[in-house]
């Protein structure tokens, strides 16, 4: 399957030593299987790093996890934020997987997660707003040992802003 991953770099050979803050499942590095997610994390970091352009990273993407400790929150909201949260707390149990799987907390879903975090709302009102919106896909790598057994670099491509 192809993935990618939206930076301001071609990555080659991607590692979990260059994540430099925890996201929403912990240090690790990030891909999406959505391409337009992709290309808006390349575009933001180019604007953060005040760069013309960003970078797409494509990648074959194995799904052969053998040997391998897997989280999937796939369709499962109620755990998947609570995680979210945990890990935004500073918890390290996600050193316990070498993938993780799930939604991401974009824009709109992160301002939910946040209502919910901070106990405004309560978990049933989070994950019906959460439901409202269309959310993307991340899959990370908490391991070098997963990175390496399960992607292999493709190619690259820029983008920039339209005007």
């Amino acid at each position: 399957m192809r993935v990618f991953h939206g930076t301001i770099e071609v990555i080659k050979n991607p590692d979990v030593l260059h994540s430099y803050r925890p996201l929403d499942f912990g240090k690790g590095f990030y891909i999406t299987t959505v391409e337009e997610q992709a290309k808006k994390w390349a575009l933001r970091k180019a604007d953060i790093y005040s760069k013309e352009k960003g970078i797409v990273n494509i990648y074959n993407y194995s799904e052969n996890y053998s040997g391998l400790k897997v989280k999937d929150f796939t369709g499962d909201l109620d755990n998947w934020i609570d995680f979210v949260c945990a890990c935004r707390d500073g918890n390290d149990d996600y050193l316990k997987y070498d993938i993780i799987i799930g939604k991401v907390a974009n824009d709109k879903v992160f301002k939910v997660v946040d209502m919910y975090h901070s106990g405004v709302w309560d978990k049933e009102r989070a994950i019906k707003e959460i439901k409202v919106y269309d959310t993307y896909d991340q899959i990370a790598f908490i391991t070098q040992k997963a990175i390496d057994q399960l992607l292999q670099f493709e190619s690259y491509y820029e983008v920039q802003r339209n005007g």
